[in-house]
């Protein structure tokens, strides 16, 4: 659609004379303003703004007489279909400051009628037409009118949802099998569609986490995408118990139990495919918080190069494992992405002339050819149990998805030093913390020195979306975080902007970045004294070790990610 501008009559009205025609300001306070305009420049509108001879509504008015675009003095909500918002996100339309008015057939498809405060944006126009796949035919109105125009018309849109579910949960739903979200009828209650929809969109929008808050006078469904938290509705208070129970059910938990935490696992289906959800519920002083985990159960893993490993890391962790014997540990907080990238070491290892065996909680990745056990602490089947069962099965590899306990990390020593490979992830800061942490433990030591391959710790930073980022001149400031005193010749860095493919966060999708610690002679024989984390890590750094850090500003310098992104991520090397 072109442009509003592209669209002006061939004899275009002065400006002046539009605002005498059609606003307050008088004949003899334009030609003062055109005095003040020769004496100070800038546009006629900023004068009798700056100047106080006029409103900027007044002025906004008088350029959409002139370019030939309706102005809305007013906006009826009540004539606004709440559908219509669907499409848009509330934070969108409140920073760009637009709400869709009304849709009407067109002879080529649907026109999307929306108000906007600026109707001279060279963006907004293309952007809904890329999120409602309708024409857009702009109008004008106030800022004022049209935030107040959001705020009613989304809080009509959330509360249908508490006006249809009312009354009890009816819970006599049946359950057998996966769930295929999809396929809710208009005779399904309207809480089951609600939550339906909730999964449906996580899905889409690849979410990897689900939070239900509850507070005291509404509770917030949130999703985790890309490692951030985003807002995505808010609804009052009294629907929280039946959606609740909803999920409950569906992940077959006690729906009587409000007091304690409890956790299950919800299979659904979309469009075909199979989805595992991880729940878990903690009771809070205002209501159960529900937190649901997504996993594609189709998701094959990638390569290590497609993580985000360079060449070089990949081949020297290609090197690693497949050493006959030893343990190789994977290290970083919760969802720092180490169960994909062992998913991936196994894909290399994996072989008709290789038994390999995994314990897992839970199994993300399902890979043809590898025995893969899932832990169930309601009949006691813990790592530790199931690592002792696998000695017994004549395995070559053995990947435990946790060391969590003396006992487990003791087994999994045993079995590298008795001629098995072992993958094993652990919860520690930076790679050399790890031995310390065994050691912390329990675990001898020796032991430790003798078993341990090699280390790789790692985080997940977002990649900056490549359809609207922009060119950044880093300040001083940044170039010290970045550990530089000037950027090397013809290479440039990003900052990140919005746009509708990124949902305006400016990021899309995420890379790994990370530090490969090598077990040598010189690091075996500081573990072997119980040196701190600090020691081995200078000891490394002096071998030729790159910290996170470091490899987190090779990715910001090839221009996938952002300076304030490697910051949030990482500290700056002490």
């Amino acid at each position: 659609m072109s442009h509003p501008a592209e669209k002006m009559p061939s004899f275009q009205p002065l400006i002046g004379d539009i605002l005498v025609k059609h606003t307050s300001l008088k004949p003899e306070q334009l030609e003062l303003a055109l005095q003040f305009q020769k004496e100070e420049g800038g546009m006629l509108g900023e004068v009798l703004i700056r100047k106080n001879m006029i409103s900027v509504h007044e002025v906004l008015r008088a350029l959409c007489i002139q370019i030939g675009i309706p102005f809305l003095d007013d906006i009826k909500t009540n004539d606004i279909d709440p559908l219509l918002v669907a499409q848009i996100p509330i934070n969108y339309a409140k920073t760009k400051e637009l709400i869709p008015i009304c849709k009407e057939q067109g002879t080529h498809g649907d026109i999307l009628t929306v108000a906007v405060s600026d109707p001279f944006s060279a963006t907004i126009t293309e952007d809904l037409r890329v999120l409602t796949g309708n024409t857009i035919k702009l109008v004008a109105s106030t800022s004022m009118k049209i935030q107040d125009a959001i705020n009613r018309v989304y809080e009509k849109s959330s509360s249908n949802l508490v006006d249809n579910i009312g009354g009890e949960f009816d819970e006599t739903y049946d359950l057998e099998g996966p769930i295929d979200i999809l396929e809710a009828t208009e005779d399904d209650a309207p809480v089951i569609k609600f939550v339906n929809s909730i999964l449906f969109r996580a899905v889409k929008e690849k979410a990897s986490d689900i939070h239900i808050e509850p507070f005291e006078k509404e509770f917030v469904v949130r999703f985790r995408i890309d490692g951030i938290l985003y807002d995505i509705i808010r609804q009052p208070k009294r629907a929280h118990a039946a959606i609740s129970s909803r999920v409950k059910v569906m992940g077959t938990l006690d729906i009587a139990e409000k007091r304690l935490p409890q956790d299950g696992r919800i299979k659904i289906k979309i469009a075909g495919k199979d989805v595992d959800i991880r729940l878990s519920t903690v009771p809070t002083n205002f209501g159960e918080r529900v937190v649901m985990r997504i996993l594609e159960q189709s998701g094959t893993p990638l390569q290590l190069e497609q993580l985000g490993f360079s060449q070089k890391s990949a081949l020297a962790v290609e090197k690693l494992i497949f050493r006959k014997y030893g343990i190789i540990l994977v290290t970083g907080p919760t969802g720092s992405g180490k169960s994909t990238t062992l998913s991936a070491c196994l894909v290399k290892l994996n072989s008709p002339t290789r038994n390999i065996m995994t314990v897992e909680d839970p199994i993300e990745y399902q890979i043809p050819g590898i025995n893969q056990v899932q832990v169930n602490t309601k009949i006691d089947l813990s790592f530790a149990r199931a690592l002792r069962a696998f000695l017994r099965q004549n395995p070559d590899i053995i990947m435990v998805g946790e060391i969590r306990d003396k006992e487990t990390a003791e087994i999994a020593i045993n079995a590298s030093l008795t001629g098995h490979l072992v993958l094993s992830t652990l919860h520690t800061n930076d790679a050399a913390g790890s031995s310390t942490r065994l050691i912390d433990m329990g675990v001898e030591p020796f032991l430790v020195a003798s078993s341990l391959l090699g280390i790789i710790a790692q985080r997940l930073i977002r990649k900056i979306c490549q359809k609207c980022k922009e060119p950044h001149i880093p300040s001083e400031f940044e170039l010290q975080e970045l550990a530089l005193t000037h950027l090397p010749e013809n290479t440039k860095i990003y900052k990140a902007v919005g746009c509708p493919n990124c949902s305006q966060s400016g990021y899309s999708g995420r890379t790994v970045i990370h530090e490969l610690l090598i077990v040598d002679d010189a690091i075996r024989t500081l573990i072997v004294r119980n040196s701190d984390a600090g020691t081995i890590k200078k000891a490394a750094i002096q071998n030729g070790m790159a910290t996170l850090r470091e490899d987190g500003v090779s990715k910001v310098l090839q221009g996938l990610t952002t300076i304030d992104e490697l910051m949030r991520a990482t500290h700056s090397e002490v």
